[in-house]
């Protein structure tokens, strides 16, 4: 799975830098040569897209989505653990009823043709992150499940707090050098 992984992370990188220059250059283009590419917006507009359904996946594998833990974290370790397992198994159906939902929208518009407003491609191509996206959001909520159910560690939330005081420390460390 790790070639996943760095596909996810090669495209998020890809994306975020293609957005900014494809705006970069519609903003030079438009302020100083008085021009405008017409399909710049729309262009970016599928780039973003599919950057939130690719970023889904990853924020999950990475745990840095953020959630109201509270009453979790007062749990004892073994009703943490059901607890995250149950969240994990709706997350999967969730993720599966979206993912047959989209299958069946990016169907429908691949069989009636429709072309994009301004770039001449049919809107199912880039409609098709859709099914793509949550099927890895429920590959990434299955390897939470499986890791939470085998007695491994899994973080389905990001913990802020943490991660501010562990960034305190650093910059104390660094200060102290």
């Amino acid at each position: 799975m790790r070639w996943l992984e760095h596909l996810e992370e090669g495209l998020i990188a890809f994306l975020m830098a293609s957005m900014t220059l494809v705006t970069f250059m519609q903003v030079v283009a438009r302020y100083v040569f008085n021009y405008s590419f017409v399909w710049a917006l729309e262009l970016t507009g599928v780039m973003f897209a599919w950057l939130i359904f690719i970023g889904m996946s990853y924020g999950v594998r990475v745990g840095a989505h953020i959630g109201v833990d509270a009453v979790v974290k007062s749990l004892s370790a073994g009703a943490a653990r059901a607890v995250g397992i149950i969240a994990a198994a709706l997350c999967i159906v969730y993720a599966s009823i979206v993912f047959v939902g989209g299958f069946i929208y990016v169907r429908k518009m691949y069989d009636i043709g429709i072309l994009m407003q301004d770039i001449p491609i049919q809107q199912w191509i880039p409609r098709v992150i859709l099914p793509i996206g949550f099927a890895l959001l429920a590959l990434r909520f299955l390897q939470v499940l499986y890791r939470l159910a085998t007695g491994g560690e899994a973080h389905l939330l990001g913990d802020e707090a943490k991660e501010a005081l562990k960034l305190k420390q650093e910059d104390a460390g660094e200060v102290g050098k």
